[in-house]
């Protein structure tokens, strides 16, 4: 029986990545396409997968910092999840082996990755725990005033992107949930105390893969008609620069902005597009540099709009280009195949049985048809903070961020 269901969970996933039609209609981009009305019934009914509330027990970390802000909220998509999805009726979950193989308590936690993610290193350079998912954690205050991530997989700038996978908590509903916590604290400590917590503490915004992989390189609603690359990217980054600005209403000061990684490097784009000996798709990459330019504009715009904000841009494309071309150097010796996944480059059907995955994740750059490996996230953590390996963060990196405001 649980065979038939796994095949039955590996058929749905490939007509779910090739939908015929999608019911989606963009915040901003009046375009619709017919509707496919079975298919979040199709997810209620049919789908193996049960919502599993993880939790786990980290042991003492020998890398743990002295506290240097109160806290770490994070919002964004798989990059940055730590389980929200495993209390959602999606396809995007991460919560069964082996995903978190490598992992602190070797379990599946709901994280895009064998180990940890960014994140989770971040945290332990502010010298905080793990942060709990929005969902997932246990309600105490003092345990949210650590922290909490709101991050969904599937959730782009665009509300509707990724919804042909199931529920996500979209961006703006991410927002929201920070208004939400916002209140809480305040019934609990007070405004003033509330807002000196927000002002302080770091808000990790890494998000809009998924507007290019669900939206976009998939033409819905025929956007690129409407939209050229570079028209799309300023409707994301014009999207963005309001939702930050929400974010400054609740008293959000530091902000980290994520860029994106290069999508064309990706195993599934590089099966999708019959890649020659692993090189990557440069029109995908093109488009994706774009992004991030048009993001770093974005920011430098904020931090001269926004009073006392402190809003810093890291390019993640610049940080794993640097991986991928240096590969010997970082000690990885397989860049193109995924770890996990069927058909070449690892890349045709993504992660979903042990089975599937190699026996040596440390020597591979991508974990499974988007997400990168825990190696590849600690460097990539590296840089956020100082810029250990590769400077990538404008106009200062997170450490230096930290210290600027302690020394005013």
């Amino acid at each position: 029986m649980e065979s038939i269901r796994e095949l039955c969970r590996i058929l749905i996933l490939i007509f779910i990545f090739y939908p015929t039609s999608t019911a989606i209609t963009a915040q901003g981009l009046n375009h619709k396409h017919d509707a496919n009305p079975n298919l979040i019934k199709m997810l209620d009914t049919i789908s193996p997968f049960q919502p599993r509330n993880v939790t786990f027990h980290l042991p003492p970390d020998p890398q743990i910092s002295p506290t240097k802000v109160p806290a770490l909220f994070v919002i964004g998509d798989s990059s940055v999840d730590c389980g929200t999805n495993n209390f959602l009726g999606t396809f995007a979950r991460a919560d069964r082996l082996p995903y978190g193989k490598d992992f602190d308590t070797h379990q599946p936690t709901g994280r895009f990755c064998n180990g940890r993610i960014p994140v989770d290193y971040i945290a332990l350079r502010l010298g905080l725990p793990f942060v709990p998912s929005y969902l997932g954690q246990g309600g105490s205050i003092e345990d949210m005033m650590k922290g909490v991530n709101y991050a969904s997989a599937g959730a782009g700038i665009i509300f509707s992107s990724g919804s042909e996978l199931g529920q996500h908590i979209s961006l703006t509903q991410q927002i929201q949930q920070v208004y939400d916590t916002n209140q809480q604290f305040i019934l609990n400590i007070g405004e003033d105390a509330t807002a000196d917590l927000m002002s302080r503490s770091i808000f990790y915004i890494s998000i809009g893969s998924n507007d290019y992989i669900h939206y976009y390189l998939r033409n819905v609603s025929n956007v690129q008609s409407a939209y050229l690359p570079w028209g799309f990217n300023q409707f994301l980054a014009d999207t963005m620069k309001e939702e930050i600005k929400n974010l400054y209403t609740a008293n959000v000061r530091k902000v980290v902005v994520m860029g994106l990684a290069p999508l064309g490097c990706a195993p599934y784009y590089l099966w999708m597009y019959g890649s020659k000996h692993g090189r990557c798709i440069e029109k995908i990459n093109d488009m994706i540099m774009e992004f991030n330019y048009a993001m770093r504009y974005m920011v430098d715009e904020l931090n001269q709009e926004l009073m006392d904000s402190n809003i810093i841009f890291c390019d993640a494309f610049e940080a794993s280009m640097d991986i991928i071309k240096n590969h010997d150097h970082y000690g990885f010796n397989v860049t193109a195949n995924a770890c996990c996944g069927l058909g070449k480059y690892k890349g045709w059907i993504t992660c979903l049985t042990p089975e599937m995955a190699c026996s040596n994740a440390s020597n591979h750059i991508w974990w499974d048809q988007f997400h990168p490996t825990d190696a590849v996230n600690a460097i990539l953590a590296d840089n956020v903070w100082s810029g250990l390996h590769t400077n990538i963060c404008y106009p200062m990196n997170l450490e230096d961020m930290i210290a600027q405001k302690q020394n005013d």
